[in-house]
């Protein structure tokens, strides 16, 4: 679970950065992604755990 949150901040630092850099909005986009990711897989794995 931490492993997951440390996870979801860097990406949301990765995007940040990449927004607030013009030359570097790649680099945002993708921080989106891997953080929309990372919740996602966060949420299936809590969400199986909680059932079983």
């Amino acid at each position: 679970m931490i492993f997951l949150i440390v996870l979801l901040v860097l990406w949301l630092v990765l995007s940040v950065v990449g927004f607030a850099l013009k030359g570097l909005l790649w680099l945002g986009l993708i921080g989106v992604v891997l953080f929309l990711g990372t919740m996602a897989v966060g949420f299936v794995r809590r969400r199986t755990s909680r059932s079983g």
